[in-house]
């Protein structure tokens, strides 16, 4: 994985034969970060000043960036590097644990990725056309034409994006039929939106999800028998003002196109959809079809997205 460019060299421990800003050509800002890097990893390996005055000669020579210095050395792993960016910059990663038990999670596992970024890039349009208005703002129906096309996987990682922003992000999984959410943030799913909407339990059942700091998800818990009739109940429309009115921002996970109108209803009662196709998978029919459907709703369509991993 290639280093972010905003990690830079740290040229000298304080004190220590300071190159000018002049010759550098970089800010006071840039230095004082790159100290602070330096000061994070230190603290987390256990390096002395005699290993950080290693680092910093190495990085000198090679033309390194401290941490890609530390790394070439043995001296830290890039999970630590990661870590203390995360630390500096105020932004979730998970451990390396939790990576292996939520490989999908790629803006918590591969936060410099391709992919990652194209999530960041997403969620900046979202911000900018859905989540800028006064509260409450729409819930984020999300909907694909049919299984396999990407739907949960982009609800999940959306609502990672979004939490890494600082806002109160909540997943709710409204996939009554196939569920997924609670296995891709290993979670527990012996209650739910079912029970809340079959009147079982309260809203007592949003799970903060460890590592990402401002993320919670509702899962579905027991699978229904007749999800349609419970999401067109008025208790679904309720639900969804009273979370849109506490959250910053609300992602909702929905079933396919192909096993009925469940999605539709959803989008409806949220406000807003966006919807996912798989790059030469889904048919260019259905993703017309739900397009077509969505139109003649009340939702919002916020855009088309285009699923190639």
């Amino acid at each position: 994985m290639n280093m972010p460019s905003d990690l830079k060299t740290l040229d000298a421990a304080p004190g220590q034969g300071e190159t000018s800003l002049l010759q550098t050509g970089r800010t006071e800002d840039q230095i004082v970060n790159e100290r602070l890097i330096g000061a994070l990893l230190a603290a987390k390996a256990a390096l002395g000043a005699d290993k950080v005055e290693q680092i910093l000669e190495f990085a000198r020579t090679k033309g390194l960036r401290f941490g890609e210095a530390a790394v070439a050395l043995g001296m830290v792993t890039q999970d630590q590097v990661l870590h203390a960016l995360s630390e500096q910059f105020g932004y979730s990663y998970a451990s390396e644990e939790r990576r292996q038990l939520m490989p999908e999670l790629v803006g918590l596992n591969q936060p410099f990725s391709m992919q990652a970024e194209a999530f960041r890039e997403i969620r900046s349009q979202l911000m900018a056309r859905l989540f800028s208005a006064p509260s409450p703002r729409p819930a984020l129906a999300v909907v694909s034409p049919s299984s396999g096309d990407g739907k949960t996987f982009f609800s999940a990682n959306i609502a990672v994006s979004l939490a890494q922003v600082g806002g109160r992000t909540l997943v709710v999984d409204a996939d009554l039929r196939g569920p997924r959410m609670h296995e891709l943030f290993k979670l527990e799913n012996k209650t739910g939106l079912s029970s809340v909407l079959a009147g079982h339990v309260g809203n007592d059942v949003i799970q903060a999800v460890p590592d990402v700091a401002n993320l919670f998800v509702m899962p579905v818990g027991i699978t229904p028998p007749n999800p349609l009739e419970l999401i067109e109940r008025p208790a679904f429309g309720v639900l969804m003002r009273e979370l849109t009115s506490k959250f910053d921002h609300v992602v909702v996970d929905t079933p396919a196109m192909m096993y009925g109108v469940d999605a539709q209803v959803v989008a409806a009662r949220c406000g807003a959809a966006l919807v996912v196709a798989r790059k030469d998978q889904s048919r260019v029919a259905s993703l017309q079809q739900l397009v077509a459907a969505l139109s003649q709703s009340p939702a919002r369509i916020a855009g088309v997205i285009l699923n190639e991993f």
